[in-house]
């Protein structure tokens, strides 16, 4: 559906505007801001077990700090995000990256639960204002390469969630808690002049509907949205997890610490490759593909005793990640109009945000009560479940692939 709809600018602005960028001059500009948003989470989730150690906070409050952020982001993408479809994306972009540095410093100076939970929750409300307005910007520079560009956007989003852990762990034991999080925060704001110069094509003529729930009516959509849900819940319940679990398993530092790193390695390559066969091939089947194997794997963690062994199975996680894990993302771009992509990511993207807030809260008390293999088994069960949902909503859409979208 994306070629062949209007982006919502008209062809006197589109005459009368300058040249916009390259799309790929856009991918690095607004990929490095991706980034640097994502590696603010990734030191989030390597210091969880020295919230813990450092100042009494118990597993079951970890979760919520992580889910808190989520759920933030959720309220954020579905009320501030369709204003990206309305002539403000790159406003959103500036305002949402500016709060989350906010958010950052706030968690740094943190030393009990509160001020940890509310600046976890102003970063999650930035995060989430400026996520799809960033996909909206960098899928409407170049529709035809959309699902490797989406691709790109993923590997970037992975490698600033991967930097997060090694920038942690150079800089807690000299430094302290404080350290990552203002270290993040101040490469986020040297990036905001670069972003700022960019010229971006802004939509003159928003859509009739501010806001953009009506769009699940479509049920390919709706079955685009759950399985991007489905992705989260995975995410939520292995962020809430994985930190706790090595400590208690007595994994060694640089599992613990650079295991996630390694992990976002195969996604960074891939994630292009991924996206691209998702176009291709069709993102429905790649997706539930994925996505019926990752539960597999979710409950295997639950039943291996040691950390090495819980590293290993994580490798071949990642390489069917970064194969699988933006097909979502694309479904949404393919079958919404151009119109209405920022308003569509906001809905997946608040989706994603609730199911990983829900499950770090609930996959954490699981294990805080019942242990390792309860905790990673509900998780796979829940995906594996609502996985067949996503299938059976998007069964209409299921062979949709860029040449049906095309035709």
């Amino acid at each position: 559906m994306l070629p062949d709809t209007s982006d919502g600018v008209s062809e006197h602005d589109r005459q009368g505007a300058p040249k916009p960028p390259s799309p790929i001059m856009l991918l690095v500009a607004f990929g490095g801001l991706s980034a640097a948003l994502a590696a603010g989470y990734g030191v989030l989730f390597t210091i969880a077990a020295d919230y813990r150690d450092e100042y009494g906070i118990s597993e079951n409050w970890i979760g919520i700090i992580i889910g808190i952020g989520f759920i933030a982001g959720f309220l954020s993408q579905i009320t501030i995000a369709p204003f990206a479809d309305r002539g403000h994306a790159k406003k959103l972009v500036l305002g949402g990256v500016f709060v989350n540095v906010l958010g950052l410093v706030l968690m740094a100076f943190g030393t009990s639960l509160v001020p940890i939970l509310v600046g976890r929750f102003i970063s999650g409300i930035g995060i989430g204002a400026a996520a799809p307005a960033i996909k909206r910007i960098v899928v409407l520079a170049d529709p035809a390469n959309l699902g490797q560009n989406m691709g790109r956007l993923l590997a970037a989003d992975v490698f600033g969630f991967a930097m997060g852990p090694a920038i942690s762990a150079v800089l807690v034991g000299p430094f302290g808690i404080p350290s990552p999080f203002l270290v993040v925060a101040a490469v986020t704001l040297m990036l905001l002049p670069m972003v700022a110069r960019v010229d971006v094509v802004e939509a003159t003529e928003p859509p009739a509907r501010r806001f953009a729930i009506d769009l699940l009516a479509s049920r390919p959509f709706a079955g685009a949205v759950t399985l991007g849900a489905v992705t989260f819940i995975m995410i939520g319940s292995f962020d809430a997890l994985w930190d706790v679990v090595h400590k208690d398993l007595g994994t060694t530092d640089w599992i613990a610490n650079l295991g996630i790193t390694l992990f976002g390695l195969p996604l960074i390559f891939l994630g292009p490759i991924g996206g691209r066969l998702a176009q291709t091939w069709g993102p429905f089947k790649l997706g539930s593909i994925g996505l019926f194997f990752a539960a597999g794997l979710m409950i295997i963690y639950g039943f291996l005793p040691a950390g090495g062994l819980i590293f290993a199975v994580a490798m071949v996680h990642a390489i069917s990640d970064g194969l699988t894990i933006s097909s979502a993302g694309v479904a949404v771009s393919m079958v919404v109009p151009a119109d209405r992509q920022a308003g569509a990511h906001g809905v997946i993207g608040a989706a994603q945000a609730i199911s990983a807030g829900v499950m770090a809260s609930v996959t954490g008390a699981i294990y805080g009560s019942f242990g390792q293999a309860a905790a990673y088994t509900v998780a796979g069960v829940v995906m594996i479940v609502l996985t067949m949902v996503g299938v059976w909503l998007a069964r209409s859409a299921w062979n949709l692939n860029d040449a049906s979208n095309r035709a």
